[in-house]
């Protein structure tokens, strides 16, 4: 057959160049993780990695699947490095084992495999550890964290106990903390004001790992792996919120620069929300799906009671992709009405 003549037009896509495409995105984001913390960061992605590839080869041989068809995609890869950035670096070994066991058995394969998972398996992970273990998800070290890669490795796999020093809170919840016991009409400014904590605007060293999760992202999307329409979303609802919330009472809340470069906001809007299996298909199903994950996300991590929200608002949002979609088809070509 001739391929050379229109309407014919052949691209090189496959699963596993998008999901490597995906894995280089990530990488500035992890060079400045080890930057800030060490090496260990690297541990944990191998530990994440382990797992997950031997869970998804594990459900394959029970399905009777091809192993080196599924496993050669990179899907379960991507999901584990997911896993590894969105846990606190010095998590112990068996709780990323655990989040890995959940995203591939349960969130993946139990609902039919790639493809066929209505929910995100690394936000399942998270949601899963996070209700299940709120002490050690919630103990995130400081950027001049004490000691060298041999107590950390310690930390990491048990043999040493937990250390104060070593862990400490994120910004968002050093922010929601402070604002409880602070006193005067300057609050917020007053607290973000410590540097040492707060940086220059949204945590110190964790807000370079937002502006490198940013221009993973727009690789991404200059690539044309991911459309604009849910990362753009996702933010303008973080950012709508809490610059309405901001303007209105600017020593109650923070600015929205604060919150879309600290926590996981960078993170979920380029790597989490641009899911095309568990997110929206439509154009404007993604604006939707975007905009409310990222609404519901600042809302949690304000006014409720977990250190960030991008897990759970994404994972409800999940719920809701059906119905968006339905509503928000375009109408058959040659067709006034859908």
């Amino acid at each position: 057959m001739n391929f050379t003549t229109p309407p014919y037009l052949i691209q090189d896509v496959s699963v596993q160049r998008i999901m490597l495409q995906v894995l280089a995105a990530l990488l500035p984001g992890i060079a400045v993780y080890v930057w800030l913390l060490g090496p260990i960061v690297l541990l944990q992605i191998a530990i994440a990695t382990i797992a997950c590839v031997l869970a998804e080869a594990g459900m394959l041989k029970l399905l009777n699947k091809p192993l080196a068809l599924f496993l050669g995609d990179g899907s379960a890869i991507v999901t584990a490095w997911l896993i590894a950035l969105a846990f606190p670096p010095l998590s112990p070994w068996w709780l990323i084992v655990v989040g890995a066991l959940f995203a591939i058995v349960v969130a993946k394969h139990l609902y039919g495999g790639l493809g066929q998972n209505p929910f995100n398996p690394a936000m399942i992970a998270f949601a899963v550890c996070i209700v299940s273990f709120p002490a050690l998800m919630s103990q995130w070290p400081p950027v001049d964290l004490p000691g060298g890669f041999a107590e950390h490795l310690a930390l990491v796999m048990g043999t040493a106990p937990r250390l104060d020093a070593m862990s400490g809170a994120t910004p968002l919840d050093a922010l929601k903390t402070a604002l409880k016991l602070a006193e005067g009409t300057q609050a917020v400014p007053n607290i973000l004001a410590d540097a040492r904590t707060f940086g220059h605007f949204a945590g110190r060293g964790w807000e370079w790992v937002g502006v490198a999760y940013l221009l993973g992202g727009l690789w991404l999307w200059q690539r044309r792996i991911i459309s604009w329409h849910a990362p753009f979303a996702f933010l303008a609802g973080i950012g709508v919120l809490s610059g309405a919330l901001w303007v209105v009472n600017p020593a109650g809340f923070a600015s929205p620069i604060f919150h879309l470069f600290s926590g996981g906001a960078m993170l979920g809007a380029f790597f989490i929300v641009t899911d095309p299996v568990s997110g929206c298909t439509t154009p404007r199903g993604k604006l939707i799906f975007g905009f409310g994950a990222g609404a519901l996300a600042y809302v949690i991590r304000v006014f409720g009671g977990y250190p960030d929200g991008v897990a759970f608002a994404v994972l409800l949002l999940n719920i809701c992709v059906p119905l968006i979609d339905l509503y928000t088809q375009p109408p058959i070509f040659g067709m006034k009405n859908k």
